[in-house]
């Protein structure tokens, strides 16, 4: 069986904003890291960085919002199968939360790399 609609630019644009709209409103994690983001990101452009700099700490902030979605992803999957405290549905969610750890950890480390 398969669950995936055809492919249209615009129907699948409009389930990305549909995504995006529901983790605004129920993933906290999410919003604040997009709240991070909002003030972090003009200050890239603010201080004295190399462009190289700047183009790092840049994709560095937007992998902490998409890992962070990935996450929430795989938060939502492993509810919708199991309710259960269930060692493998615990392992998930961890492994979901180390990903999005390590990626703010990358971009804190650039930060002190280049404030230094």
């Amino acid at each position: 069986m398969n669950n995936k609609p055809k492919y249209h630019l615009f129907k699948n644009t409009q389930y990305a904003v549909e995504g995006l709209i529901h983790a605004l409103k129920t993933e906290s994690s999410f919003k604040l890291e997009l709240l991070a983001g909002v003030i972090i990101i003009p200050l890239i452009f603010i201080l004295d960085f190399a462009l190289i700099e700047k183009a790092a700490l840049l994709m560095t902030a937007i992998l902490v919002l998409i890992v962070e979605l990935i996450n929430s992803a795989i938060e939502n999957v492993v509810d919708l199968v199991t309710k259960e405290i269930h060692p493998l549905a615990k392992s998930a969610k961890d492994i979901g939360s180390t990903a999005v750890m390590f990626s703010i950890g990358l971009h804190l480390v650039l930060w002190v790399i280049f404030l230094i």
